[in-house]
């Protein structure tokens, strides 16, 4: 067991930051030592890594990713490998991804094939959320026996996509109650898919076939109405907690604000495209060029105050977490499938490498405090969704350490930072005031000098607990 002491940085958690040294023993985290106190006491480390004017921050969790996910007759474009490469890249240590049930399907067999594809792949920890796109008896029993043996813990719902993974209000009620018994959280893609489609299908029939009137086609009002309805069926449930997934409009914010004021357990979640992208400047682009930005939920109008309400959602923790909901698709061959009908772009952006340096502008431009970055993008995600060894800096736990460069710069593109396996970038052309400097994961250097010397493989899947916000 080899050991490593990172001297002289700025420690920040949650709750504060700290000059300290922080001693690794093997896999884990063994001490945080006052400055100078590892001398005194006679410490001398394997290797000693020197943070001065760096903070020490708990590995990046992104807790929303979908690698290799089948879409829309192609599949997300990085592969377990090629992903977890890039989101070591970006000083993220930890993954949770999810596996697939779609109608008709048996849940355990979604989730073996989850295993199959990650296993031996994986440059950093990953876990799985399940989603359960076919509420049945038998999805049901499934969903009980994945909390109590597989380390399974929460559950991703789809009021979108019918025909796939779409789930009416019966099923997604009956969805709740058994994760009431279980203690397992409930995740949910609320858009209202019934009316979407119809107002998809008008469009097209109008000939209004480019990227943009995919953002049209879904606005805001439906995000809202099915965040409500999604709430309202947690409360007949029985209070059942209910995380909403990608959130990107100020009027579906309002609702999950409205729940927490009422003391209801709903969690929100946005993701970086809805911060910093939106429809005029990126999905109206000449062309076909806005394809590159088709997500759902889409990214909005700047005329409306979404962005604004977004950061404030996360400075008041209306939002809990920041994801990427990682998806990624090249334009050529994928995109391109949507050439003339908006409704055929395979759904997705990918943002794995680039979420804490993105997040981090927002410090730079005081959009929230550093504590809160760490939070949002470590500590949050490992506390909600039961990492129990993940997300702090302290003795026990794991020693998944990002050491970041407030003086470094960072510039995102395809001929600059760019890990992802995609033929462009969602953030071609931005600059972060700060840099990832050394990732650390479980005790290896996986990151550092602008090199990998990760391996595909060191990753382990993580058993997860229940969320920590609950019991």
């Amino acid at each position: 067991m080899s050991t490593t002491l990172i001297q002289n940085g700025t420690i920040v958690s949650a709750t504060g930051r700290s000059t300290g040294d922080v001693l690794i023993d093997g896999e884990s985290i063994a001490a945080i030592l006052a400055p100078g106190q590892s001398a005194g006491m006679g410490i001398v480390a394997d290797r000693t890594i020197d943070a001065t004017g760096k903070y020490v921050v708990p590995g990046g969790i992104d807790a929303h990713t979908h690698m290799e996910l089948p879409f829309g007759g192609t599949f997300a474009s990085d592969s377990f490998e090629s992903g977890t490469t890039a989101a070591a890249w970006g000083g993220v240590t930890t993954i949770v991804d999810f596996a697939v049930q779609r109608t008709g399907e048996a849940v355990q067999d979604g989730l073996a094939g989850w295993h199959e594809k990650a296993a031996g792949n994986c440059a950093i920890d990953y876990a799985f959320h399940q989603i359960i796109g076919g509420v049945d008896e038998d999805s049901l029993k499934a969903m009980t026996y994945l909390v109590d043996n597989e380390g399974v813990t929460s559950f991703k719902l789809f009021m979108a996509y019918p025909g796939v993974f779409y789930s009416d209000d019966g099923q997604i009620l009956r969805a709740m109650q058994n994760a009431g018994e279980s203690g397992a959280m409930i995740m949910m893609h609320a858009e209202n898919g019934i009316a979407i489609d119809v107002l998809v299908a008008q469009a097209l029939a109008r000939g209004e076939t480019d990227p943009m009137f995919h953002s049209l086609t879904r606005p805001a009002e439906l995000e809202a109405e099915a965040t409500h309805r999604a709430i309202e069926l947690s409360k007949v449930a029985g209070n059942v907690p209910l995380y909403i997934v990608h959130m990107s409009a100020s009027e579906a914010l309002e609702e999950v604000a409205a729940a927490q004021h009422a003391g209801l357990n709903v969690f929100g979640e946005t993701c970086p495209q809805y911060l910093y992208l939106t429809l005029e400047d990126q999905l109206m682009q000449p062309g076909f060029e806005g394809a590159k930005w088709v997500c759902s939920t889409p990214l909005r109008t700047k005329h409306a105050h979404h962005q604004s309400d977004l950061w404030k959602g996360l400075r008041l923790n209306e939002l809990a977490i920041v994801s990427t909901d990682h998806c990624p698709f090249c334009m050529k061959d994928q995109k391109e499938l949507g050439l003339g009908n908006f409704s055929a772009i395979p759904n997705g952006i990918g943002g794995v490498e680039h979420r804490m340096e993105l997040i981090y502008q927002g410090v730079v431009t005081g959009e929230i405090g550093l504590e809160r970055w760490v939070e949002t993008c470590s500590t949050t995600p490992a506390r909600m969704f039961g990492l129990d060894t993940k997300g702090q800096i302290a003795p026990g736990f794991d020693a998944d350490v990002l050491i970041w460069d407030p003086n470094g710069t960072t510039k995102i593109g395809i001929d600059d930072k760019h890990h992802m396996n995609m033929d462009h970038s969602a953030y071609e052309g931005f600059e972060v005031d700060g840099k990832v400097d050394t990732v650390i994961s479980r005790g290896r250097v996986i990151v550092e000098n602008d090199t990998f010397s990760g391996e595909a493989g060191w990753g382990k899947y993580v058993k997860r607990g229940l969320s920590q916000y609950l019991h």
